[in-house]
């Protein structure tokens, strides 16, 4: 066997145009993200970018909540990646969902308990297990859809965090009837003053 080139300057080294913008990308998206598994994070990013795919990147940095104790893994900028990179398929595949789920270093257990409580078998109904993991972010449905709306809206940040009103109404049925407690009349009243114009 030959021995390896020997490099005597840096002009034999080719280092191709595209890789400073591509490491610096990358750097800033781990930055934002914050992944607790850097390895595993870096799989799934460069997978995704050769693949052309929504990468596993929040939009920001997001900083834990001072009242929170102990890190439960979902933030409401993971939801959102999950949610830009499932959302085109109205069903996703549970396996589709653990792999998207295991990329962005979120604990299995809270997967398996969000699966459980929507009682989802192998096909996953992307939005019902987006109310699901909104709800996860908070002790309140009425917060759980606060985070819903915020994640969903088109409008600025720090606007009105609008949705069309019929995906308003899905999550917020989906969830009430989750929980079980709200009478029927009560869920009724409550969306019909969110109908009555302003």
């Amino acid at each position: 066997m030959p021995p390896p080139d020997t490099m005597f300057c840096s002009q034999q080294i080719n280092i191709p145009p595209e890789l400073p913008d591509i490491l610096k990308q990358f750097t800033k998206a781990a930055i934002r993200t914050q992944p607790q598994d850097v390895l595993q994070w870096s799989a799934a990013y460069f997978c995704a970018l050769a693949r052309g795919d929504t990468l596993p990147v929040k939009e920001r940095l997001e900083m834990p909540v001072a009242t929170q104790k102990t890190d439960t893994g979902l933030t409401p900028g993971l939801v959102k990646i999950l949610h830009k990179q499932l959302a085109p398929k109205e069903n996703v595949t549970k396996e589709e969902l653990e792999e998207r789920w295991k990329d962005l270093c979120l604990p299995k257990e809270q997967l398996d308990s969000l699966l459980g409580l929507g009682n989802f078998e192998t096909n996953v109904e992307w939005m019902k297990f987006f109310a699901l993991s909104c709800s996860a972010l908070s002790g309140t449905i009425l917060s759980a859809m606060k985070h819903a709306c915020e994640i969903l809206t088109e409008d600025p940040e720090g606007g009105a965090a609008r949705i069309p009103f019929d995906t308003f109404v899905f999550l917020y049925t989906y969830l009430v009837q989750l929980d079980g407690e709200i009478p029927q009349a009560q869920i009724d009243s409550f969306l019909r003053s969110l109908e009555e114009p302003v």
